[in-house]
């Protein structure tokens, strides 16, 4: 079987899944945000988004099936219905943006996600409404067709709206496996789950299994907002290396 990728692409994309996997371990997203800034140099745009999709297909359904008993559907509907709009978008832009353009998109997204995590201002909770909602999930489903990265947007709005902790991913993550089944279909019917990406995804399986096998291991025994600081960090210095070309 001919490797998509040379050793040393491939020994990065391997130790990038198992990281990957460790952060979903113990969050339940964020796969994406932890290997994105590793896959977005060694990957495609379309590539780096297939598998995104692919893996967070396997992780999210079982997040999904264990939340299911306290699912807000009145919440979840119409940020789904907003990403259905969304996700084609995001997709469609993959044909006319620039790799580098898409690479710096998700730079900014990174950093900004992660100052925010470590800053965590105190904010008055902003007000849900139907529309809100519907525009987040459209913002949510764009970015997740044009990068696989469906879950920051409605994590972050479900802060903002002050949903309790608890309640957060029976909210998030069916509105992130949606994005994803959305997203899987419209790349699948435009020929980007090719060889290349099957091929990648058998490889990296292991790894992104045995990483979420650990994240689920240390989850309750570390100290939860150490571990979340180091993420946040790490988060970071993935976003400057794809914002600044000196670094990459």
């Amino acid at each position: 079987m001919a490797l998509p990728l040379d050793a040393t692409a491939l020994t990065l994309f391997l130790l990038s899944a198992f990281f990957g996997g460790i952060t979903t371990g113990l969050a339940g997203f964020a796969m994406g945000l932890v290997v994105s800034g590793v896959w977005l140099h060694v990957l495609t745009p379309a590539q780096t988004a297939a598998l995104i999709v692919a893996y967070g297909l396997f992780v999210q359904a079982h997040g999904v099936w264990k939340f299911r008993h306290v699912v807000d559907l009145r919440r979840v509907m119409p940020l789904i219905a907003g990403g259905a709009i969304g996700v084609p978008l995001g997709i469609a832009l993959l044909s006319y943006l620039d790799p580098s353009s898409i690479r710096r998109a998700v730079g900014v997204l990174l950093v900004l996600y992660s100052l925010y995590g470590m800053l965590r201002p105190k904010l008055a909770p902003l007000r849900a409404s139907l529309a809100a909602d519907g525009a987040v999930g459209l913002v949510n489903g764009l970015l997740g067709g044009l990068t696989g990265l469906a879950g920051p947007v409605v994590v972050i709005w479900c802060q903002l709206t002050g949903v309790p902790h608890h309640a957060q991913r029976a909210i998030f993550q069916p509105v992130i496996l949606a994005a994803f089944v959305m997203t899987g279909i419209g790349l699948g019917l435009r020929g980007e789950i090719n060889r290349d990406v099957l091929t990648l995804f058998a490889l990296g399986i292991v790894p992104v299994a045995a990483g979420i096998w650990f994240g689920v291991r240390l989850y309750g025994r570390l100290d939860e907002a150490g571990f979340r600081r180091v993420i946040l960090i790490l988060l970071l210095l993935s976003g400057l290396v794809l914002l600044i070309p000196g670094l990459r």
